[in-house]
């Protein structure tokens, strides 16, 4: 990472136990992978096998035993990116939560809600990848991209559309 402009980070979650395959193919683009939990059997090693550097925290629906943790703090140029699933906290008052769990990051992702989500309207700013696998995805499989340097963070939402209805 030493004397890299920019870093890109691919922000995945809630895929329980499926990535869909357009999600795939970014990966050889991130150079880092964050899960933001309920990952589901085979998809850490499936996003290992596409990209060097992979992080996850473990969601309410992994195994207690899943060995993950339930938070992270990543240093990255710029700043801390706080990772955790989500469910901690009611959804009436998460972002306020969160932002008061990790006071000192730069950003706070999480998953459990599977909605989409980009709220940078105080600091940290909160961000929610969505559901990037079949279960609830709202509109459909979505991520996020973190592009980072050591003066600024910029985050884009990926969404593909639902896949098309088989005929009848």
């Amino acid at each position: 990472m030493v004397g890299k402009a920019e870093i890109s980070v691919l922000l995945l979650g809630d895929t329980h136990g499926t990535v869909d395959a357009r999600i795939m193919t970014l990966l050889p683009l991130a150079e880092r992978v964050v899960h933001t939990g309920d990952v589901g059997s085979g998809v850490a090693r499936a996003l290992r096998a596409g990209c060097a550097a992979v992080d996850i925290v473990g969601g309410n629906n992994d195994p207690a035993d899943s060995g993950l943790p339930d938070e992270l703090c990543l240093d990255l140029p710029g700043g801390v990116l706080a990772v955790e699933h989500g469910h901690r906290y009611p959804a009436r008052d998460r972002h306020a939560r969160l932002r008061r769990a990790y006071p000192a990051a730069r950003v706070v992702v999480c998953g459990h809600s599977h909605r989409l989500l980009i709220d940078q309207t105080a600091a940290p700013w909160v961000l929610n990848p969505g559901a990037a696998g079949r279960t609830r995805t709202y509109g459909g499989p979505s991520c996020l991209w973190l592009t980072i340097s050591e003066t600024a963070w910029r985050v884009e939402a990926v969404r593909f559309a639902l896949p098309a209805q088989p005929a009848v």
